[in-house]
């Protein structure tokens, strides 16, 4: 019985021992792989990069490019503060000087108390404006939008504990200025911001080649009630030798007079009449 058993044992370790072996043969006859190394990355691909690109690598930054230089946009920036610092000027000058009258359009806003805020208030004709918790109204005419403010600030202080009001215009519409004389379209026109005559001019469609630009004139009211004529030479002005621009103020007239083109051009005008009223006087 011992025999048996170990020649059982050395039967199963011969098979074993060839097994193994022709692995190995199998093994060196097969077509070898290359290996690739692990790591911890990921896998970059190997395939060559078209020409003329660029790989970017992690920590590069790619910035755009700009066809604006950094001067250039500092002189941009600078040349909108410069006209921004003109321009605005132009029209507060306007808005704090202006008087409030019949048919302008204005807005109250008490800060806190929505209840008491109005939009849209039209002065009536008669300048007096209805409000909360003040019985007979206040009168806005002739007022600036300022002085309503702190006349309604003196009037809400006994019911609203420190009361901060501002009082803005909303449409201008009593401010008025006419324009007269050899213009393409004379007549009465609102003033909706500061107006400057030669701006009035145009809009008024300009002034007629039987206008004389160098003798218009501006008729502007006094406190006493006498008309005050201003003369202003449109040409100066055009060519730029006028040392300063004339501006208008409400109630305001633009007259353009007629030159020598105009006198001729009303002689002849007048030949043919003249000359047929000839023909029944006998004057052939």
């Amino acid at each position: 019985m011992k025999l048996q058993a170990k020649l059982n044992t050395l039967a199963l370790l011969l098979l074993l021992a060839s097994t193994g072996t022709a692995a190995a043969a199998l093994a060196q006859d097969a077509p070898q792989k290359p290996q690739t190394p692990l790591t911890d990355g990921p896998t970059v691909s190997s395939s060559p990069l078209t020409p003329g690109t660029e790989r970017l690598e992690p920590d590069d930054v790619q910035t755009p490019s700009t066809d604006v230089s950094t001067e250039m946009q500092a002189n941009r920036r600078e040349q909108r503060s410069e006209e921004e610092a003109a321009v605005l000027p132009y029209y507060n000058n306007y808005l704090t000087t202006y008087r409030l009258g019949p048919e302008d359009v204005i807005s109250v806003t008490v800060f806190g108390q929505d209840r008491y805020s109005r939009n849209g208030i039209t002065v009536p004709p008669n300048g007096r404006i209805n409000y909360p918790l003040i019985a007979e109204g206040i009168l806005v005419a002739g007022k600036t939008t300022e002085q309503v403010a702190e006349e309604l600030t003196r009037r809400l202080d006994e019911y609203i504990i420190d009361p901060k009001i501002t009082v803005a215009l909303e449409k201008a519409q009593s401010a008025r200025y006419s324009v007269l004389g050899d213009v393409a379209q004379p007549g009465i026109h609102i003033m909706t911001r500061r107006l400057s005559v030669y701006e009035a001019l145009a809009e008024a469609g300009g002034v007629l080649n039987t206008g004389d630009k160098s003798k218009v004139m501006i008729l502007r009211r006094q406190a006493d009630g006498t008309l005050r004529p201003i003369r202003v030479n449109i040409k100066e002005i055009e060519s730029g030798r006028a040392r300063e621009m004339a501006f208008l103020v409400p109630g305001d007239q633009v007259i353009v007079p007629g030159n020598t083109f105009k006198k001729i051009k009303g002689i002849m005008d007048m030949l043919p009449i003249i000359s047929f009223a000839r023909i029944f006087t006998g004057g052939w």
